[in-house]
């Protein structure tokens, strides 16, 4: 088990507020992680999606798996020091929203790697309450 916090995520991934959607490593393995970011009514997303029901764009959400799967591979020998550039998603699916207040846990688990051009896909699923709320496979070039 591996726990990480915001500090030490940024020390590993490139990315930074307000784009930055993982506050903790919950835990980490070679090959699975699960990450949590908590929802504060007081980001600005939620002001424009939407007005009087707002919910964590799908976008987003996608992003939220994308840096997940990016901190499980940066944390490898062979990615270190790389960029991982977000190549596209694959059978994403949402299932249910999240709302200010929510903590969603993302787990991401590699799926596929293709060494011949360093692009990795990750399986990723975010939750809130153990309830599925998004679910796909995301493919980052790493480089």
């Amino acid at each position: 088990m591996k726990k990480l916090i915001k500090e030490e995520i940024k020390k590993i991934i490139p990315h930074r507020e307000p784009m930055l959607m993982i506050d903790e490593i919950v835990d980490m393995n070679d090959q699975w992680i699960k990450a949590s970011f908590f929802l504060s009514p007081c980001y600005e997303f939620f002001e424009g999606h939407f007005p009087g029901n707002p919910v964590m764009p799908g976008a987003l959400m996608i992003e939220a798996m994308a840096q997940t799967a990016d901190v499980l591979l940066l944390s490898k020998d062979e990615y270190k020091a790389r960029t991982p550039y977000f190549m596209g998603v694959d059978r994403v699916s949402f299932r249910r929203k999240a709302v200010p207040g929510d903590t969603i846990y993302i787990e991401a688990s590699i799926k596929e790697v293709f060494s011949a051009n360093d692009v990795v896909s990750c399986d990723a699923t975010i939750y809130v309450d153990d309830r599925v709320c998004a679910m796909g496979t995301v493919a980052l070039a790493m480089r």
